[in-house]
């Protein structure tokens, strides 16, 4: 495969007003593509697309949307088509996390976690997919790898993403079309305000979003690109425990770290009230 021309293409990214995505948005844009941004927070969008289309010369559209809304595929290449827009790549970012026992998740939260992590992911992938002819990125996460207590459907929800994209990579192979699953480790972004902790990332040597998405860039740009990538070496590392373990020692050893994230975080909230 030759390195992709992103100046022909009209890239889509999902959850694209912060962090990884809007990260992917420079750096694509940097690299010519035109953008389609998709979020719920318009005024970021907005900016957003001002700027790039600004310092790039390219076309940069905002389009605000709700990916956690019934078949949001379908609502999203109804929207394009109105505007005249065909879109060639697509970067699924959009998702969030949850960090607590299952039993003291809040129902609805956990929809909503499932509708935007799995639910919307696949409906906008299906729903674009026969377009693309550049690449398919779709963000998954190391606790993919591993089941994760105390995250138990935000682990599931990014090992749904991990396997189907691998398995779309296979599928897609001969036609072109690049595909990818993205897996970061702890990352500084808006993603643990959400969550509400740091927690899951206690210990963790947190990366830039800039790290991350050029992991993912560099893999798109090889010869052979790998069905899936994790970004940074001392995640990659900890990805192997699910590979050379039981299932019973790998999730035992899981929950011996979320345990222990636990309690260090308790001892430090504690000591500086």
């Amino acid at each position: 495969m030759t390195r992709i021309d992103y100046r022909t293409h009209t890239t889509l990214i999902t959850g694209a007003s912060s962090g990884l995505g809007a990260e992917f948005a420079r750096r694509l844009a940097e690299r010519g593509s035109n953008l389609v941004l998709v979020a719920r927070r318009a005024d970021l969008l907005e900016a957003l697309a001002e700027e790039l289309s600004s310092k790039h010369q390219i076309t940069a559209t905002a389009v605000p949307f709700d990916l956690t809304m019934p078949a949001p595929g379908e609502a999203l290449a109804e929207e394009l088509a109105r505007r005249g827009i065909t879109v060639t790549s697509l970067v699924n970012n959009a998702g969030f996390g949850t960090h607590a026992p299952f039993r003291q998740e809040d129902p609805d939260r956990i929809q909503k976690e499932i509708s935007l992590n799995v639910a919307g992911l696949v409906d906008v992938t299906k729903a674009f997919i026969d377009q693309l002819t550049g690449v398919l990125v779709n963000v998954a996460s190391t606790l993919g790898y591993q089941p994760w207590p105390n995250a138990a459907v935000y682990g599931a929800s990014k090992a749904f993403v991990l396997s189907f994209t691998e398995a779309l990579w296979q599928e897609s192979r001969g036609s072109g079309l690049r595909v990818l699953a993205l897996s970061p480790g702890p990352t500084r972004t808006e993603f643990f305000d959400v969550v509400g902790s740091e927690d899951m990332a206690r210990g963790a040597r947190m990366q830039t979003p800039g790290q991350v998405v050029a992991t993912a860039l560099d893999a798109l740009d090889r010869r052979n690109p790998p069905p899936s990538v994790v970004s940074g070496a001392v995640n990659w590392l900890g990805t192997l425990i699910s590979r050379f373990a039981t299932r019973r020692r790998t999730v035992l050893a899981v929950g011996a770290i979320t345990q222990r994230q636990t309690r260090t975080s308790r001892t430090g909230r504690a000591g500086t009230r």
